[in-house]
């Protein structure tokens, strides 16, 4: 779930010869072994990009940089000029990632999937305005509210240039993708319905009039309840589900023919032991009768131990 190596001592040894973090998901020798790092560790039943949803505002012309220790800075968005001042995608920035694709996909296994990726609109406008990542995302939703016909105009940027990127990634030799909209939960109904739900949904009607039948999960977190309908709303084939929903809602609730994927805790995987064992039992207990991908809540966390990982996939296999 999102940097899966940077638990691994390889990926560690790596990421310290690569310097600044997008020039290190904007080289493709780089990138493809970090991609690759844990299918050969663990054999896991899907490989996923190695890059960052800031690939977006970066390659539109917003200036982009991480900070070691602080995470990404960007150059805040204000205004409608600020906004008209990005350009359309910057092939230059992309096509080295579709190079990544093109390097990791021959040393797949046949039977491995190759999951690319793609933040939501919502996720990346509250980066791209703020600047940075905000514990309630005000910046961009004080935007949202004091001018919206601005925000839809971001938001409408950042629909068409997700299109091209996916396309660009299926094209390149990726099996499906995922959208994560990481902060969808913060989000009131109507503006969930406006700024989430919708350019999702815009994303993948345009994904899929250039790639038929294209393999769409998406990942609106802490929405709650409002997970309910989202894949019949959006057209997506499969919902991640994050931490908090609880598993015997989702059986309950859930159309049988609903994929889902998640929700272990991170922080149980970190935790390890018989935490870890209950839990995974949980989610296995849940769902063994439903279409699931099994997978965590969230993003692993780096101090996850290599062995806790093992135990889980075998646990889950066996």
């Amino acid at each position: 779930m999102r940097q899966a190596g940077r638990y691994l001592p390889e990926y560690r040894d790596i990421r310290s010869k690569a310097g600044d973090f997008l020039d290190f998901c904007y080289s493709p020798k780089l990138a493809a072994e970090a991609t690759l790092q844990p299918i050969r560790r663990f054999d896991f039943d899907a490989a996923i990009l190695f890059s960052d949803i800031l690939v977006i505002p970066d390659a539109l012309g917003q200036r982009v940089q991480f900070e070691p220790n602080e995470g990404p800075r960007l150059e805040p968005i204000k205004t409608i000029a600020d906004i008209r001042n990005l350009g359309s995608l910057s092939s230059s920035r992309l096509t080295s990632i579709y190079e990544t694709i093109d390097r990791v996909r021959p040393d797949l296994p046949a039977s491995t999937t190759f999951l690319g990726f793609c933040g939501a609109p919502w996720t990346l406008a509250s980066y791209m305005i703020a600047g940075r990542g905000t514990a309630d995302q005000a910046p961009a939703r004080l935007l949202a509210y004091r001018e919206p016909e601005t925000f839809q105009t971001l938001i409408d940027l950042l629909v068409v240039a997700s299109i091209e990127y996916l396309i660009g990634q299926f094209r390149a030799g990726v099996d499906a993708v995922q959208i994560f909209d990481s902060w969808a939960g913060i989000l009131p109904l109507t503006e969930f319905e406006k700024w989430s739900l919708k350019p999702i949904s815009d994303i993948i009607i345009g994904v899929r009039k250039i790639i038929a039948n294209a393999p769409i999960i998406v990942f609106p977190r802490a929405i709650g309840t409002k997970y309910l309908d989202f894949v019949q709303r959006t057209g997506a084939n499969a919902l991640g589900l994050d931490t908090t929903i609880d598993p015997i809602w989702v059986a309950e609730h859930f159309a049988n023919d609903v994929v889902t994927q998640g929700h272990l805790d991170p922080l149980v995987l970190l935790a390890g032991g018989k935490a870890q064992t209950q839990a995974v039992d949980q989610l296995l207990n849940v769902y063994r009768e439903r279409p699931h991908i099994f997978n965590l809540g969230h993003g692993i966390l780096p101090e996850t131990p290599i062995d806790h990982v093992t135990a889980l996939v075998n646990q889950v296999r066996g």
